[in-house]
């Protein structure tokens, strides 16, 4: 079993379920925080999936992790848990940032 596909697959669905509660359960801060969050969870869990279908299993791991650090938190925030979960926000953000510029220095060298 390839553990990116499977995380990629449950990533998706995640983000899909959040986006649809911002869109029709949730109120006030909580919307955006869903929309954001499920958005940016969403267009990296496909990009996890074009990195590691290019055979960059690196860059397609920080997408799954930092997308699920950037968005759970904003997720966990939607729900109620403490605001100061939004500093742990930008790590996440971090790591998408670096994954995609791995898979440049990926690219280049090829």
């Amino acid at each position: 079993m390839d553990l990116i596909l499977l995380f990629a697959g449950l990533s998706g669905a995640l983000a899909v379920g959040a986006g649809a509660f911002g869109a029709h359960g949730a109120s006030g801060a909580a919307v955006e925080w869903l929309k954001t969050g499920g958005q940016y969870q969403l267009i990296h869990a496909v990009a996890a999936l074009a990195a590691v279908q290019a055979g960059a299993r690196g860059p397609a791991i920080l997408f799954l992790a930092g997308g699920a650090i950037f968005a759970g938190t904003l997720y966990l925030m939607a729900l109620g848990l403490p605001r100061w979960l939004g500093a742990i926000t930008p790590i996440g953000g971090a790591a998408l940032i670096a994954g995609w510029l791995w898979l440049a220095w990926i690219a280049a060298r090829r």
